[in-house]
């Protein structure tokens, strides 16, 4: 038997069904539904403004005040993070003067395999006494390809602080600082832990 190319029509009831529908539908506004930071026109001068409200009939509605909590950078988040160690090791710390007892690379993992890896040797560091351990996570790459999520640029570097703020390592973990400059600056992490008991 062969098939019709064309599209079957709907019946009277079908009809109604959909007059129903629409007559308690709104028409989405687009524009309110999503207003991007990013790129954002320059604003109209007012001149401009004015003109185009009389053209469309209508007031121009007053811009939106962004509602996003947006999450202080890196630096400024170990700057407002309370001191859990000694200061003056703390001081020595930031300045460079204490020495790692080991370190790990992460500079190029995947997020699946640097989370137990960053696990297994923070865990082992505590097991065998260590105090002080370096992080490596590079400062990472610009690879937004430009879709309408934007790539966080330097993914293990934010990464690395949340893994180390949680179980089971947070039981372990006494304080966390961006390293000195001698040992990688913003791309490498000092952890220092806490003593076994």
């Amino acid at each position: 038997m062969k098939r019709s190319s064309r599209k079957p029509r709907l019946n009277d009831d079908d009809l109604e069904l959909w007059r129903r529908v629409t007559d308690r539908t709104e028409k989405l506004d687009l524009k309110s539904l999503f207003t991007p930071e990013i790129d954002a026109p320059a604003p109209s001068p007012p001149v401009l403004k004015k003109a185009r409200s009389a053209v469309l009939g209508k007031p121009m509605p007053k811009p939106r005040r962004s509602t996003h909590n947006l999450v202080p950078s890196l630096p400024d988040q170990f700057r407002s993070a309370p001191v859990q160690m000694d200061n003056k090791s703390f001081g020595k710390l930031k300045r460079g003067k204490l020495r790692p007892e080991g370190r790990i690379d992460l500079h190029g993992m995947t997020l699946d395999r640097a989370h137990p890896a960053l696990s297994h040797f923070i865990l082992s560091s505590h097991r065998s006494g260590k105090r002080l351990v370096l992080v490596i996570t590079g400062k990472g790459k610009q690879r937004d390809d430009g879709g309408p999520i934007p790539v966080r640029y330097g993914v293990l570097r934010h990464q690395v602080p949340q893994w180390l703020s949680t179980a089971p390592l947070s039981s372990v973990v006494l304080q966390v600082a961006q390293a000195h400059i001698s040992h990688g600056g913003s791309g490498a992490y000092y952890v220092y832990l806490r003593r076994q008991r």
